[in-house]
């Protein structure tokens, strides 16, 4: 019952975090393509850990961490606000990369599926080159008899 419990409360977290994102936080060091991936909330909800993702570069990723975790005293009052708790928790932000992940994953199997299909397309080459000197050399045995 706790971990459904804790569910709801990551998920209204989640969306009231994203929305405070998007709308009150006016650094103009923070990315327009932020989102909130994912929320950790301990337990005892003295902790939140607010996974984003962030489109664009290295440098804009890096200045939009560094405005989201210098907002973090905007985004706890919000959240104190809208989302109601005893407590408010102490906000972690942490950088999602399962998205770059997934694509460097994607990338590396796309390159091995194409050395196979290279390799593939080498020894049919290889086996048609052994069947035409075959042949070959089987017309020329029939030409001498």
């Amino acid at each position: 019952m706790v971990s459904y419990r804790n569910g709801r409360i990551n998920e209204e977290i989640k969306k009231d975090v994203s929305n405070t994102i998007q709308n009150k936080i006016k650094d103009p060091r923070l990315s327009a393509m932020v989102s909130v991936t994912k929320v950790d909330t301990t337990k005892d909800l003295s902790y939140t850990k607010i996974y984003v993702s962030i489109f664009g570069n290295e440098l804009a990723k890096k200045e939009s961490i560094q405005a989201l975790k210098s907002s973090t005293g905007l985004i706890r009052k919000e959240l104190g606000a809208h989302v109601k708790l005893r407590h408010v928790p102490q906000i972690i932000i942490e950088v999602d990369e399962t998205i770059e992940r997934a694509i460097h994953l994607e990338t590396l199997f796309h390159q091995i599926k194409e050395k196979d299909k290279n390799e593939q397309v080498k020894d049919n080459d290889d086996i048609i080159k052994d069947d035409v000197n075959e042949e070959g050399i089987a017309e020329e045995n029939s030409d001498e008899d």
